[in-house]
């Protein structure tokens, strides 16, 4: 018998991810929207307090445990801009295209030595509502921000995120790598085994 955890996002992309990563592991992913999940407002100066605030509420709207991510991009010419506002850049109902279009525009004619960025996860396991000691991994993954788009996986800053050692942005690599290399498949990679400790059926 599996285990329901949700997926405190409504972002697809995410989602999608997500049940790659933890295919073939016992583990159930539910997407909040499932229970009709509002996500609260990310009201948070950090990464690791916007996680935990939607993992919260997923937990205590469903009654399972909940599992939240909370990403985005620090790009150091821009003191770690945009950072938690990663998501809405460009406007609080932002699209993926018009938050990285935004980003060219604020780089734009930044040398590109100046142009070095990366991407953070935090996941967080809250395994109840009450938890008080939510389970936190986070990551991060190296890059720098090109000057156009290259490559059509992914989503978010993916086409103008380049990975140095491969030469390639993160939309040119095969889904398959991405999860291995990304800053989420590195967290997600820490919290599978405490995930399948707390969850899955000993023999």
């Amino acid at each position: 018998m599996s285990q329901k955890i949700v997926l405190a996002t409504s972002n697809k992309g995410k989602a999608k991810e997500f049940n790659q990563l933890l295919a073939n592991t016992g583990i159930e992913i539910v997407l909040q929207s499932e229970f009709n999940i509002i996500s609260p407002e990310e009201t948070g100066t950090t990464f690791v307090e916007n996680a935990i605030i939607k993992a919260r509420e997923a937990s205590r709207v469903s009654g399972l445990p909940a599992i939240a991510d909370d990403s985005g991009i620090e790009v150091d010419y821009l003191n770690g801009f945009p950072g938690v506002k990663s998501a809405r850049y460009s406007g609080e109902h932002a699209t993926d295209e018009a938050n990285l279009q935004k980003l060219l525009h604020e780089l734009k004619g930044v040398p590109k030595e100046q142009r070095t960025a990366r991407y953070w996860c935090v996941l967080v396991l809250m395994r109840h509502y009450n938890d008080p000691t939510p389970i936190i991994c986070q990551k991060h993954w190296n890059g720098e921000i090109l000057c156009e788009k290259r490559g059509t996986n992914g989503f978010g800053y993916d086409p103008i995120f380049l990975i140095p050692i491969l030469g390639k942005t993160a939309a040119e690599i095969e889904p398959e790598l991405k999860n291995r290399l990304s800053h989420r498949g590195q967290a997600l990679n820490d919290l599978l085994p405490i995930l399948l400790k707390l969850y899955t059926q000993k023999d």
